[in-house]
Formats: C-alpha cells, structure tokens, sequence
C-alpha cells in the first residue's frame, strides 16, 4: 500500500512508551507504525532522527477574538491558531460566551463564525454559562449532543460573568446527568470585589494591586466549595487556570478521597511571581491576568502537583491584549487594564523544558499532561491525544536538544510582548503537522486559513465513564 507521509526514525512518545519507529500516514490519519516501514512506497519522507515524535498538543483553554473591557483580545482564529501550530500544539479548546440574556445556541454559533474560515489547526469550544434562567439548562443539553460537551462557570467577576451557588449547583447536576464537563473559574468574586473597591478607595491604582486584591484564600476557599457543589451534584468538575498552593491541596485532597475533581495550572504561574509586577513605570500591567500571580514559593509547588498527578493538565489561558493601546487602558486604575496574557505559543517548550529537561518528570508524563489527558477529559481521545493506529495525524517533531530564547521580537503571536522574554527554553518543534498535513517547518509556516476543523466531542462520561 502507498502512504501520504512517513516519519522514520523517530523516537514515538506517547503518554505510556517510548520506542523507536516509523509512523505512516494516510488520509489525514495514523495508519501504521513499525519499524522499517516500506519507503519506496510514501509521498514524502520526514527524518526524525535523533528526535522525538510527540502527538499534537491540545491546548484546552484559549480566548481568541474575545471581547473584554471594551477592546478585543489581540489574537484572532487565524493568528491564534498559526501562533500555537508554531509552539506543536494542533488542538484549541476555545471559549464561547453566553452574555446575560442570551441563549447558550446563539453564543456557539458566535464563535463558530468567528473560527470557521479562519482556523490553522483543529478546534472545538467550552460554552461560557452566565445566565441559566429560560430553559437554559435544557439547552446545555442539546448542546451536548451537538459535540459542545463542556461549560465553564464563574464564582468571580460579579455583575458580568458570576453565578450564585444554587445556578452552579444546578448546572453541576444537569452535566451530572448529561455526562459532561463544568469547567470552574474559582476565586471568592464577592469578597474580592468588596477588597477591589477598598483598594481603590485608598487611591491604591497601580497594576500590582490587581494581583494584591486577589488573595490565595479566595482561590482557595472557592476550589474547595466548587468541589462540594460537584460532589453533592454526583458530578466531575474541572477547576482552570490553579495558580497557587492553598487551591492545589483542595484539589488533592479531594482526588485523595476518591473523587471526579481535575485540575489544570498554566505556564505563567509555573515561570512567574508577584514580583514581575514591581516592573517599573506601568510594565506590571504586561501581567494582569487572574487569577493573578503568586509569591515565588507556590512555583515548585506546582511543579511537584505536575508531577503527582494533583494536577492533571497545562494550558495557556491565552488572552493576548497589546501592551500599547489594551494594557495602558487602565494606566490610571489596575480593574480597567484588560485581563489576560500571550502564551499559546510557548506551553510545549516551557513545559518540556522546566519539566522533561529540568529532570521533573518523564517525557511521557509530559505527553500525558499537554496531549493525553487533555483529550480524554474533554471527548477527543484517541482521536487525538495519542498516537495510535486510527488517530488523527496531528504529530510533532520535537527536538530535545534545540535552544531558544523567548522574545517578543521572534513570536507569531499577534501582540507586542512576551509575558517570557528572556527565558531560554531546552526543547523546540521543528515541524508540525495537522491531520497528516505539514503546518510548520522549522521557521516556515506552510498550513492556511480555514483548514481547521470543528471538533464534535464526546462527553466526558463516553470516555471516562
């Protein structure tokens, strides 16, 4: 039989072996790997040598062209996408915001249009839940049987996204019974808000005080109540974007105990502290996301619940707003300046890098944490996540060896600064393939604009259950 595309001799990782092999494919998918697979017969030839071949990685948590505070959030489906490609990641599990009023239908089909013409690489959507009156819970479950088989909650951001206990606990028993996925925003939206206004009283304005207002125990004491309306509800939940030490134990000892309770951090909290933010001038507004970031010691914590299995996944939590013109929205009051940061680009290497090069963990646990895992939680695996036999050919290969300066000056992301300038990375992709067909190849980007595909997923209960 002829084949599309062999990659030989690469060393395959998946989140269970490591071995050396051939992978062949064909149509778009995987369909052999082995040693010595018959060349004469392939298209195109790809030499691994000496490198590893990953599957793609899939990033769960993405806000592409999304509005906030009055501005936009700089990276589109197009920039976004091409920007992960270049970083190995050939999945994005983006955001659709139902505003308040709204039925859930008209917040996916939003974001479907704003992704369908213009995605590089393969992606899917989250509904964002703000308003659950009207039937709403009925329409989460036609959603789900359309493939959109999670939902993100908020406790913070009261007035805007923020539900109350009882709209969450109800929410948490319809994915109870319809098999899928709440993804929590954890933080004590009222306590903070009520610490917010006092700060500013005080004339308290600078950015720093953004991350100052958001203390460890409102994370905390929100994860560990997200977890006992989950419980209650008979339902999994998935906290996002854990910054720090005090939420990290709630989530371990709940996994302790038995329960559906998954968990991901983001490179930010895992490279940097609270003390970036005593950058000079306005420069701390570069990293004003939430939650914020923390002191210093809370990194290796992390790090160690990478792991253990504490915690269960890496995203980015990209959100990327210019410095000039977005950030300096809020030059004279820390709550105007846009929150989010630009990371799409970098999870891959940052993650191989401080955790597989830094001797943290495995290079298959690595797998498991950007690919793996991601796919099983949320419907794609095996389809993606793995390399096997019948997965899609989202494939990287990934040099282990190469160096690498992050810098503004040398991303593809469609912002004017790295929240990781400076910081070397050991571990790179020299090129990226989506569903059998080359994206990226070293510094030349060879995929186009709407050749991603809308991903339908299935529930968390399919593949977990």
């Amino acid at each position: 039989m002829g084949f599309d595309t062999i990659i030989n001799n690469g060393s395959v990782v998946t989140a269970a072996d490591t071995y050396k092999a051939d992978v062949a494919i064909d149509g778009g998918k995987i369909v052999a790997i082995g040693k010595d697979l018959p060349r004469e017969n392939a298209t195109k030839m790809l030499d691994a040598s000496g490198k590893y071949v990953f599957p793609g990685g899939i990033d769960v948590h993405t806000h592409l062209d999304m509005p906030f505070g009055g501005t936009t959030s700089a990276d589109d489906f197009e920039t976004g996408t091409r920007a992960a490609a270049f970083g190995g990641t050939t999945t994005l599990i983006d955001f659709a915001i139902q505003y308040k009023g709204q039925p859930l239908r008209q917040a996916f089909d939003t974001w479907m249009e704003k992704a369908s013409r213009k995605a590089v690489c393969d992606y899917a959507f989250h509904c964002i839940v703000t308003d659950i009156s009207n039937g709403q819970l009925q329409q989460m479950n036609a959603l789900v049987g359309e493939g959109v088989t999670s939902f993100k909650l908020f406790m913070a951001y009261p007035g805007v996204f923020m539900l109350d206990d009882a709209s969450i606990f109800r929410a948490l028993q319809t994915t109870s019974k319809n098999g899928g996925l709440i993804c929590m925003h954890a933080e004590n939206g009222s306590a903070i808000d009520v610490i917010v206004q006092q700060a500013l009283a005080e004339g308290k304005k600078a950015p720093k005080y953004h991350a100052l207002t958001r203390p460890t125990t409102a994370e905390a004491e929100a994860v560990s109540r997200a977890i006992a309306l989950a419980e209650m509800a008979g339902a999994p939940i998935y906290i996002v974007h854990l910054s720090c030490n005090e939420a990290l134990e709630k989530v371990r000892e709940a996994r302790d105990r038995g329960l559906p309770v998954f968990a991901e951090t983001c490179p930010q909290y895992l490279y940097l502290s609270i003390e970036n933010m005593d950058a000079p001038d306005f420069e701390g507004a570069k990293y004003v996301f939430t939650p914020p970031l923390r002191e210093k010691w809370h990194q290796e914590k992390l790090w160690n619940g990478l792991k253990r299995d504490h915690l269960q996944v890496v995203s980015t939590d990209h959100c990327p707003f210019c410095f000039k013109e977005q950030k300096e929205l809020g030059r004279d009051d820390f709550t105007k300046i846009p929150n989010g940061g630009p990371g799409v680009e970098h999870r891959m290497s940052l993650i191989y890098s401080g955790g597989v090069a830094a001797g943290r963990f495995s290079v298959n646990r690595f797998v498991e944490l950007v690919a793996t895992t991601p796919a099983k939680l949320f419907g794609l695996y095996p389809r993606k996540g793995t390399i096997a036999v019948g997965s899609d050919a989202d494939l990287v290969i990934f040099d282990p060896k190469r160096e690498h300066t992050i810098s503004a000056k040398t991303h593809h992301m469609r912002v004017d600064y790295s929240m990781f300038e400076g910081i070397q990375v050991t571990g790179m992709p020299d090129v990226v393939l989506s569903r059998g067909r080359v994206v990226v190849d070293g510094e030349k980007f060879l995929g186009k604009a709407g050749q991603g595909e809308f991903l339908r997923r299935s529930t968390y209960s399919q593949i977990n259950g």
